[in-house]
């Protein structure tokens, strides 16, 4: 028999046993799960050609020069110094994502860089605050639960549980969720799995499903790992075939409808309304503190490396998750260390 473990902080961790059996039907697990399933490892990242790196170097340079950003999108906006949550977000990895997305043209990819430093200055009030998006998630239609096989942070979205009607608050309060999902992702990760089940739930209008795709492709890319769907209305194909032209090439390869989502997620960490094993009933008073208390402390072990290491602008992702360890004597220029990148991923907590 397997046994659902808990963490001495109380979080329920995947299941333990010697034959990797899956956990109780009367589990009732209700809260984050803490560690990725034996076997997850992430995609080892491609090489960079000389050209690429060419790229990388003059985009880093580039970056690295930028004393001062607007604090707006608007025409003659004032500017201020870059912050230090600023410079710890421009990663090595983040430039990378944004050269990808750009097809390696440094032009584009630095103007996308920068709109998005100021788009992120604009769009996330410090005021709004966990406290602020917590009535938007009383119902559970957004929950983060463990990893997929590819070590992908992943979030399930549930339109029946939807509970408001502000269309901005909601787009807000999904980015926020976002943005959590990126704190737990693994080392040597960089993307992210959604897992959207329609069964009972109505599609978001059109207007809100093109900013949501708008923000995701512009602020967010090469974030989005897989798209799940499942269980879909005939009204989702006319929502979708409204939206389909805004959707980019490489995102559009991503998205997979109603398949076997146990061939993308291991069974033991998927939920079973998605085809899992797992019997997680959502209750807002215990789920949202702990996916807070678990989030924080994966951002304040990565804050803490970046200080540790200098506080570099381009910093490695990898080191900063916890996958990579590093000396003074290894901590190269831009970030970059000489260290081995293979991160491993089972046990991080």
């Amino acid at each position: 028999m397997a046994s659902t473990a808990v963490s001495s902080n109380g979080f329920a961790t995947h299941p333990t046993s010697t034959d990797d059996a899956p956990p109780s039907s009367s589990s009732n697990l209700q809260t984050p799960v803490l560690h990725p399933a034996k076997g997850t490892a992430p995609d080892p990242p491609p090489p960079l050609n000389p050209d690429q790196s060419a790229k990388y170097d003059s985009l880093f340079a580039t970056v690295t020069s930028w004393t001062s950003i607007p604090t707006s999108s608007a025409n003659n906006s004032p500017k201020s110094s870059l912050t230090d949550d600023e410079r710890l977000w421009l990663t090595r990895e983040c430039l990378l994502r944004y050269l990808r997305a750009a097809k390696w043209s440094l032009p584009d990819a630095t103007k996308r860089l920068l709109a998005t430093l100021v788009w992120r200055r604009e769009y996330f009030d410090p005021t709004h605050d966990a406290d602020y998006f917590s009535p938007e998630n009383e119902t559970g239609k957004c929950i983060i639960y463990g990893w997929d096989k590819a070590g992908r942070t992943c979030v399930y979205l549930n339109p029946a549980a939807q509970n408001t009607t502000d269309e901005d608050k909601q787009t807000e309060h999904l980015f926020f969720i976002l943005e959590r999902c990126i704190e737990l992702l693994l080392p040597g990760q960089e993307m992210l799995t959604l897992l959207v089940n329609f069964k009972g739930g109505k599609n978001p209008s059109v207007a809100q499903g093109r900013k949501m795709l708008s923000i995701l492709q512009t602020h967010y890319p090469e974030r989005l790992g897989k798209a799940l769907f499942i269980n879909l209305p005939w009204l989702f194909w006319i929502f979708f075939k409204i939206i389909n032209p805004f959707i980019d090439p490489w995102t559009r390869e991503k998205i997979k409808f109603d398949q076997d989502l146990n061939n993308f997620v291991p069974s033991e960490l998927l939920m079973k309304p998605y085809g899992g094993e797992v019997d997680f009933v959502y209750n807002h008073q215990i789920y949202w503190p702990a996916l807070l208390k678990f989030a924080s402390s994966r951002r304040e072990e990565y804050v803490a490396r970046w200080v540790r290491g200098g506080k570099k602008l381009g910093e490695s992702e990898l080191y900063l998750r916890g996958g990579e360890e590093r000396g003074e004597e290894e901590k190269g220029a831009g970030g970059q260390s000489t260290g081995d990148k293979a991160a491993v991923v089972q046990g991080v907590a």
